[in-house]
């Protein structure tokens, strides 16, 4: 596969006189895509019924002609304003009742019937228009799902459509009293259409219940995309994509996945550093200027699972973004690496956001490839280096990593239902767990907990595993390589209440968790021969060897043979040491990287990415800062 370039473009947001001009630069730069239309609704329909198409079709025939590749988007997260005239009930509603008004995007409820069907018949005319169209290349549908905490919604129509959710998975309203426990205080149901939506209770709320409306809220997702699906499946044979976000955890990217042909994602590494990352401030004022050196490898890896193998970058930062805390610009070489460093992880495109900055409304303050007065923005050269490269370089190949961390949505509900410690949480432990292998010189493949062979795999690490599945459980259990699992595995039922068998309910795995406990940041358990436990340790007992123990004599890490269960949360050092323990006994060669230097292996080549802002020596050779390098059968190409 050779990698291609792209970028998001809004020809409705430009005089039209300016298209070719955009469109014949956007070749000239290494564009291959160009993506359109999502935000569109009101331009296209700004009456209901009556319909304006013939500026999109100019714009899909100046772009075509210049030489570029459509992606058509459905344009249902911007409804327009009548649209809530017709349904004034179709807003989404937060956790303290207040309605989420018009005025921005992403304003519906996934739950409300009347906007999806609106929803259908908008992508149904432009299936009619566009369907059959050979310009247009792929359709993306909707954008960003989760983006601005818009996945849970506490409406009337939510509210209804639980109720319905409720009856249909467990039958029989006495069923769902015994599985959610509602005999504890007093909280038993006589109908289903008793039952509320979990908030505005006087302390905390069942927990099973927040569990169920967790998993509805990620159904009704699952629902809204297979709706606009259903429509595009039977108009085009054309690839049908989302484009995710990063840590947005409130639905099932997967089940999301299965529906669709290739997976996006969003990445702005340095919008979030400082938004939606935790770290030291020494850490985030060492990458201030470029991300975390994981981050967006983590969610390269997580997309291509959810992809089943195609994904691509929908939006690449290319300069400042407007909506982090603070907003500084990439350090020169950023752009050039992150590109890059997408590409090594498989990607078939990275679309850049966007063509050129706007000069009104919310994103004003947004980089684009070009300023608004039409000059080019710093990270345009940058893109057009890739873009020569990539050409130079031809075809990369993928290959099954020899470890794989799997990641489970529906664990990161719990763990948020009932962390029981304000610091555990499920994002952060698989996040410490995939930077220790990244730190350790390792290529990464996620995979989802449906998963049950293993076949290649040599060290597979399942941390915080909620899903009692007792077919996954087993086949970790029996897989030929070294599954280490823990802390909190298999510990709850999928109600959230504590399994009959002893615990964690794992085969082969003979040890039980008398208590567990969690820490606050000031405290820790060191751990003989280096490193700590933090946040989080469960008490350990039975005759499974101990392999690494605290200096109160807590077993912290036990196990034999092919299955290792972690009884709490490692610090930095604790992770490395296991991460060398354990690829040392299943033969995998590890390294420990400088900070801010990673590895990747595509194939036949092996690139090195290098996020400080200062040169790093390794392995006798020098790296540049914010750079790439690039070698080949030991032989160094850039």
């Amino acid at each position: 596969m050779i990698p291609t370039l792209g970028v998001c473009y809004y020809p409705e947001q430009w005089d039209e006189a300016m298209w070719a001009n955009d469109a014949t630069r956007m070749v000239e730069t290494g564009i291959t895509w160009v993506r359109i239309a999502e935000f569109a609704w009101s331009r296209l329909e700004k009456i209901e019924g009556q319909f304006t198409f013939e500026w999109l079709d100019r714009a899909i025939a100046v772009l075509a002609d210049a030489g570029l590749k459509v992606v058509m988007c459905t344009p249902t997260a911007t409804p327009p304003r009548w649209m809530i005239d017709k349904h004034p009930d179709m807003l989404a509603v937060d956790a303290d009742g207040n309605p989420r008004k018009f005025g921005s995007r992403r304003h519906y409820c996934f739950s409300h019937q009347g906007y999806i069907d609106d929803c259908v018949r908008i992508t149904q005319v432009l299936a009619d228009r566009y369907g059959a169209d050979p310009r247009v290349h792929a359709w993306q549908i909707d954008n960003e799902y989760g983006c601005h905490d818009t996945i849970v919604s506490y409406s009337d129509v939510a509210r209804v459509a639980f109720q319905s959710w409720l009856a249909q998975r467990y039958i029989d309203v006495d069923a769902l009293n015994t599985a959610w426990g509602n005999v504890f205080w007093s909280m038993e149901y006589d109908r289903f259409d008793h039952i509320d939506l979990p908030n505005l209770t006087v302390t905390e709320p069942n927990p099973a219940h927040v569990m169920a409306f967790r998993r509805f809220s990620s159904d009704q997702v699952v629902s809204f995309n297979r709706a606009q699906v259903d429509v595009l499946r039977a108009a085009t044979d054309v690839p049908l994509i989302h484009n995710y976000m990063g840590r947005i955890l409130d639905f099932d990217h997967f089940e999301v996945g299965e529906d669709l042909d290739i997976a996006s994602w969003d990445s702005y590494p340095i919008g979030f550093l400082s938004d939606r990352l935790e770290g030291s401030d020494a850490h985030k004022t060492a990458f201030l200027q470029q991300g975390d050196p994981d981050m967006q490898a983590f969610h390269h890896d997580l997309y291509r699972a959810v992809g089943k193998g195609r994904w691509w970058v929908m939006e690449q930062q290319p300069g400042p973004v407007n909506w982090a805390p603070y907003n500084p610009a990439p350090l020169d070489g950023m752009v050039r690496l992150w590109s890059w460093e997408a590409i090594a992880h498989g990607a078939e495109v990275v679309s850049y956001f966007r063509w050129r900055q706007a000069p009104v409304a919310q994103e004003q303050m947004h980089a684009g490839l070009l300023r608004p007065d039409d000059t080019p923005a710093v990270g345009m050269a940058e893109a057009a280096q890739v873009g020569r490269e990539i050409t130079a370089l031809g075809p990369l190949v993928q290959k099954q990593a020899d470890v794989a961390l799997i990641f489970d949505y529906p664990s990161d509900w719990a763990w948020s239902t009932m962390p029981q410690g304000a610091d555990f949480d499920y994002f952060r432990l698989m996040f410490s767990a995939y930077r220790a292998l990244r730190r350790a010189g390792q290529s990464v493949d996620i995979l989802p907990s449906t998963a049950r062979t293993f076949d290649g795999y040599k060290l597979i690490l399942a941390p915080g595993l909620a899903n009692t599945d007792p077919t996954l459980m087993d086949a970790l259990a029996n897989t030929t390589g070294l599954a280490v699992l823990g802390p909190r595995t298999a510990t709850v039922t999928d109600e959230l209440g504590i399994p009959k068998l002893s615990q964690p309910v794992v085969a082969n795995l003979n040890i039980e968790i008398e208590l567990s406990e969690s820490f606050p940041p000031t405290h820790h358990r060191t751990v003989k021969g280096g490193g700590c436990v933090v946040h989080w340790m469960e008490k350990l007992r039975g005759p499974a060897p101990v392999l690494m123990e605290t200096t109160h004599h807590g077993a912290a890490l036990v196990g034999a043979d092919g299955l290792w269960y972690l009884g709490g949360w490692p610090d930095r050092e604790m992770w490395d040491r296991l991460v060398a323990v354990a690829a040392d006994k299943v033969g995998i060669a590890t390294t420990l990287l400088p900070d801010g230097l990673r590895l990747r292996t595509a194939g036949k080549y092996t690139f090195a990415f290098n996020y400080s802002a200062h040169s790093v020596d390794w392995d006798g050779q020098t790296f540049a800062a914010c750079s790439v390098a690039l070698w080949t059968d030991g032989n160094r190409v850039w």
